[in-house]
């Protein structure tokens, strides 16, 4: 079979496709025919110590696709599932029953295959950490990308205001469809008073920040007493940032950090039971979709994370198999 393995040469990522051996799935485990997977930028990540891939190992974190051998799983040869497994940019992917869910019936294969990496990380920032209920105010920094998308899809659902910022009007102005109640146009920069302004002086209960070092010292002055800080990305390729120490102490604050890399496959798991009780009814009746901006086939893989890298995106980037 074809699979696309991760190369990454300095800052530099890199897809290549290989002819590699069928998965053998290990005991408690099953064999998925991958009939869509995602480009999420974390994996892609070349200046993230935690994401380096020296010698390479197999792309793509999350995908859907038909149950060839079910093994001893609750699921049936032949249906369709959505799943978070390495090496899902293949035609085979070897998962874990734990980290699959059934794919709803109205869902098209491009859907499914761009929802798990995105919407379970949106889930711990606005869910388990961010602890959002009704009536809160949720800021986004980065609110056009897939996590971004799916966390203001979520604090809507939930009841919450969502202010979002993206270096794009336009960008803003699509995500209204959505929901999105404020938009600001910032690439990083101090847009706290905005936020502010638009919370009436109290400022925002949950902070996503997608963007990086340039937003996070406007995600602290942003923030409302008790707020959460939720660092998930770094588009800007900012790695440090100075903030004020006061207002952290202070105000309470909570600066959390959210990566899927040190998590065992008990907390994975863990993860996805959140996230599906959470919202798999809204994703079956359709009261939350994934935003796909754009579908690559899976010759044009390296295209699709190209792509992805110039930050053109709106939402999310999926891959096809034939």
């Amino acid at each position: 079979m074809i699979a696309y393995w991760l190369n990454k040469i300095g800052d530099v990522a890199q897809l290549e496709a290989r002819e590699t051996t069928m998965p053998m799935p290990p005991a408690g485990h099953m064999l998925v025919r991958v009939r869509a997977a995602s480009i999420n930028r974390g994996d892609i990540m070349a200046r993230i110590k935690r994401h380096s891939a020296a010698g390479g190992r197999p792309a793509g974190v999350d995908g859907a696709g038909e149950v060839v051998d079910a093994g001893a799983s609750p699921f049936k040869k032949g249906e369709r599932v959505m799943f978070r497994a390495h090496g899902a940019l293949a035609e085979y992917a070897s998962v874990d029953p734990a980290l699959a869910s059934r794919v709803p019936d109205s869902m098209s294969w491009e859907e499914a295959g761009s929802i798990l990496a995105a919407y379970i990380t949106g889930w711990e920032a606005v869910c388990q950490f961010g602890r959002v209920k009704a009536g809160d105010w949720v800021l986004v920094c980065g609110v056009s990308s897939g996590v971004g998308v799916a966390a203001l899809q979520m604090a809507k659902h939930t009841g919450a205001e969502v202010i979002g910022t993206s270096g794009s009007a336009d960008k803003l102005k699509a995500l209204k469809k959505l929901g999105l109640d404020i938009g600001i146009v910032a690439r990083g920069g101090d847009f706290a008073d905005e936020v502010l302004k638009a919370t009436g002086g109290k400022g925002a209960n949950v902070a996503v920040n997608l963007v990086g070092g340039t937003a996070l010292p406007t995600c602290v002055r942003a923030a409302a007493d008790f707020g959460r800080i939720i660092i998930v990305g770094y588009v800007d390729n900012t790695m440090h940032a100075d903030f004020d120490l006061e207002t952290v102490h202070g105000r309470r604050l909570q600066i959390i950090g959210i990566s899927n890399t040190p998590l065992s496959p008990a907390q994975r798991a863990e993860a996805h039971r959140g996230f599906i009780g959470d919202f798999y009814a809204a994703l079956e009746s359709g009261a939350i979709r994934p935003l796909i901006d754009r579908v690559f086939s899976f010759e044009q893989a390296p295209a699709a994370k190209d792509y992805v890298e110039t930050n053109q995106l709106i939402g999310k980037v999926v891959v096809t198999m034939p």
